[in-house]
């Protein structure tokens, strides 16, 4: 039986007392923000390089496609690389030209104004064409290690951070921390209690947070409910959320394999039955309907709804992110660089040492 906490939300997310005793909780009143913008400068990435060909970079944390087709890399360290189908331009917070907040990228979104906004290892970066707006606990943001984003269908913004759930109304944040999970037995687990690595809104409008820990929670605008171990999800440390085609929603974790929810029960899938091992990072579905799950370790893995099929072929088999872009391609990121997949081969995007 799900356990309901009565978490109501009155307002900006002003808690009400839960069902298992906790004290009533207020979140911190929403701060108007207030932030510095910096020209971005448009450059390709210039530096000393050692071979001919470069890796994008050493590790593709998250993809996106913009409206215009650009593809932006977001990195573990070297910020964000945008992708124009020619050139590589590079912003980061090494470069003062740039303006951009941070090295890592965990998220990418663009709203109806174009904007693309950024969740980094130092807050949020909003990027609108020509200057960076940066975000971060001075502007009100709960924590400043931002791991995931969401662009909800009304347009407000939601980040999920170490320090719990921030949501953006374009004028001020108002924030609220889940539960914080019991990391003693879980040594392997990031050290991060109230972690939301993934934000993300179903086809009937509710959010779901996968945190990291205490399983995943589903938000009607009122109350979460949480869905955990107990409810037959494979297990609590949830990196991503996801919906078919048909409806179901899919869950990766980190030491349970994948499941999925058809509204009434689980169904897992582990190394016993179809993955390489148990860390899944990433599910994403392509416009034929298969789902591919990114494995830390395990590499790549397609699903078509019967079969699992495994791609020992891939190089590097610590896969974070996966893009179908417009033209129908398959974009592999890697914690050896990305790839494109045309269903048999991997081909190593690089560039020339001058960027382009």
């Amino acid at each position: 039986m799900k356990t309901l906490l009565h978490l109501q939300l009155v307002l900006l997310f002003i808690f009400s007392n839960s069902c298992n005793g906790q004290n009533t909780r207020s979140a911190p009143k929403s701060k108007a923000v207030e932030t510095k913008t910096y020209a971005a400068a448009t450059f390709p990435f210039y530096g000393p390089m050692p071979n001919p060909q470069v890796q994008i970079s050493q590790y593709i944390r998250r993809m996106f496609q913009d409206k215009a087709g650009n593809i932006w890399f977001g990195t573990n360290g070297e910020g964000v690389c945008k992708f124009d189908g020619k050139n590589y331009f590079y912003y980061s917070p090494t470069d003062l030209r740039s303006g951009f907040g941070g090295d890592a990228v965990r998220g990418i979104v663009q709203d109806k104004n174009d904007n693309i906004w950024f969740a980094t290892n130092h807050g949020i970066s909003r990027y609108d064409g020509k200057k960076f707006t940066n975000y971060t606990i001075n502007e009100g943001l709960a924590h400043n290690q931002v791991w995931s984003i969401l662009l909800d269908k009304s347009g407000m913004l939601w980040f999920g951070t170490e320090g719990g759930v921030s949501r953006f109304d374009g004028k001020s944040f108002a924030n609220f921390a889940l539960p914080a999970a019991n990391l003693a037995n879980f040594p392997n687990a990031y050290p991060a209690s109230k972690l939301i690595n993934t934000i993300f809104e179903d086809k009937d409008g509710y959010i779901w947070f996968g945190s990291n820990g205490n399983g995943a929670y589903r938000y009607d605008g009122k109350a979460l409910v949480n869905f955990s171990e107990i409810d037959g999800l494979c297990n609590n440390f949830v990196q991503n959320i996801m919906q078919d085609k048909s409806g179901k929603l899919w869950f990766a974790t980190r030491f349970g394999g994948i499941s999925s929810y058809d509204g009434k029960s689980f169904s897992t899938f582990n190394d016993k039955n179809g993955l390489v091992n148990n860390f899944a990072w990433i599910i994403s579905e392509d416009k034929a309907g298969n789902l591919w799950i990114g494995n830390a370790g395990g590499g790549l893995t397609r699903y078509d709804g019967r079969t699992f099929t495994n791609y020992p072929e891939i190089p590097n088999k610590y896969v974070q992110s996966i893009l179908e872009d417009k033209a129908g391609n398959l974009w592999i990121g890697t914690s050896g660089g990305a790839y494109i997949f045309d269903g048999k081969n991997f081909k190593n995007i690089t560039r020339t040492n001058d960027g382009c």
